[in-house]
């Protein structure tokens, strides 16, 4: 094998990664300034024209920063840990698990406790929080979290329970990130009033609702093979009329409306 050649194509291809990433780096810095915010009383007018409800958040300014993260690998030692469960794993990363017997979550006030379940059959089950509940799918969505922030719709990064008609678990299916790492620090993070403002600018808020909370996050910015790029992310969340809830998601640097895809996970298992 002629290694001189050989480390000459390595040299070629990093060279061309790096351009890339410069690249989308540069067009994702100007595409901050397309960012629309309105100034503080036309935001105030808007929403009083659109009845919609809004009280203004105080802003405590932190150091922030994007986040890198592997996709976690479930060795035999980490399943050793786990008990009264049989196991099927897609390639090392996504664990699919049955319980050899099922596992109540659902009281008698038909209240949903999952803490135990996640703290005693999930590995770092204590790393996920819930984020929804489908009582017509009888299954619930975790999302990770890392340093107390949670990780919005990564499938690489997730846990959902699925249970019976007794309210008992039958099986899960969990993903996970490790190896985090923060960098590129930025000081410039959006507020929460800014985030709001961004929405309505846009016409994404509908007339007559409600905005219940913003909380802050992660979303993926970047996604390679291996490995995942994280960027801090501001999650609305909005009641309309109707009492439905709707979340919006804006990044929370480049001030970029984010979409994700419904199907988080495109093959459940049974």
């Amino acid at each position: 094998m002629d290694w001189n050649r050989t480390k000459t194509i390595f040299i070629i291809v990093f060279s061309i990664l790096n351009v890339f990433l410069y690249w989308l780096y540069l067009d994702r810095q100007m595409g901050v300034g397309n960012m629309q915010i309105l100034g503080k009383a036309s935001v105030e007018e808007t929403l009083a024209l659109e009845n919609i409800t809004y009280e203004p958040i105080p802003f405590n300014k932190k150091d922030v920063s994007y986040l890198s993260a592997h996709i976690a690998t479930f060795s035999n030692e980490k399943l050793d840990e786990l008990s009264d469960q049989s196991f099927v794993l897609i390639e090392q990363s996504r664990l699919l698990s049955h319980m050899k017997k099922a596992v109540k979550v659902i009281d008698g006030k038909d209240e949903y406790n999952f803490d135990e379940f996640l703290k005693k059959y999930v590995l770092n089950g204590e790393d996920y929080v819930l984020w929804d509940v489908d009582e017509d799918e009888q299954s619930a969505v975790f999302f990770q979290r890392v340093k107390n922030e949670t990780i919005f719709y990564s499938s690489n990064a997730m846990l959902i329970l699925h249970w019976n008609e007794d309210g008992e678990v039958t099986h899960y299916e969990q993903s996970m990130l490790d190896e985090f790492l923060s960098f590129n620090h930025k000081k410039d993070l959006l507020s929460q009033d800014d985030a709001v403002s961004s929405l309505v600018t846009r016409g994404y808020l509908k007339s007559g609702s409600t905005v219940m909370q913003v909380k802050s996050g992660y979303s993926t910015l970047v996604q390679l093979t291996e490995t995942q790029v994280f960027a801090p992310t501001w999650n609305v969340q909005v009641k309309l009329k109707d009492g439905t809830i709707e979340h919006y998601f804006i990044n929370a640097i480049e001030g970029k409306i984010i979409e994700f895809q419904s199907d988080i996970l495109e093959e459940p298992i049974e």
